[in-house]
């Protein structure tokens, strides 16, 4: 199985690697890629550049094992970066193998905004992360009638088919944010421990996200 982590990793940290190896054993996922996004429909634009995030990430995933890797096509595409065309090349070259989407409760809970939302079940699963001591939420009808559909309980199930399911998996979520990394950087505090020392010398010996404070 083929699984998605996208985001902007504005810097990339230990909440998104932790998380992205849990899904990946929970899952049985042989290639879980990175997916830095160029130009977030949804929010400003990252500090830094793409090229600097792509970075940090190589360098985040240098001892990281096999299995993990980046892929650079949102970089490389002019645009708002819309998930719905990065799923659909992905899709033309996986043919009938499934793709996970992974992305967090509060992300799958506003995906009635993201362009073509529906579409992307016809292209892959989603994983929603949860932390381990979060309930259910209460989802707006739109949400509620899709997942009630659409919802699996066992995560094997991804592997029966290439796309339509969503799976809900439980995951020690670090009360890390690279917003709150930033900040530290930019007010000239320490960050190490919360993301890869490499990623730190990187942004270190470059001066990113020293504007922030």
């Amino acid at each position: 199985m083929l699984g998605i982590y996208g985001g902007t990793f504005d810097p990339v940290h230990y909440g998104h690697l932790r998380t992205a190896l849990e899904v990946k054993e929970a899952l049985g996922i042989t290639d879980l890629r990175f997916l830095p996004c160029r130009s977030p429909p949804h929010r400003g634009s990252p500090g830094a550049s793409p090229e600097q995030r792509l970075t940090m990430l190589e360098l985040a995933l240098q001892n990281a094992g096999s299995g993990f890797s980046v892929d650079r096509r949102e970089l490389d595409r002019e645009g708002l970066s819309y998930m719905v065309d990065t799923l659909t090349s992905l899709r033309a070259e996986v043919a009938d193998q499934p793709i996970c989407l992974i992305l967090g409760l509060d992300a799958f809970a506003a995906i009635p905004a993201w362009h073509r939302w529906r579409d992307l079940f016809n292209l892959a699963h989603l994983a929603v992360m949860q932390r381990p001591d979060s309930p259910d939420p209460v989802w707006a009808r739109e949400i509620s009638d899709i997942v009630m559909e659409r919802r699996v309980n066992d995560p094997r199930d991804l592997q029966a088919s290439p796309f339509g399911k969503i799976v809900f998996l439980k995951v020690s979520q670090l009360a890390i944010s690279a917003t709150a990394i930033r900040h530290l950087i930019a007010c000239g505090r320490c960050a190490r421990y919360l993301l890869p020392d490499p990623v730190l010398a990187m942004i270190q010996s470059v001066g990113l996200y020293r504007q922030y404070c």
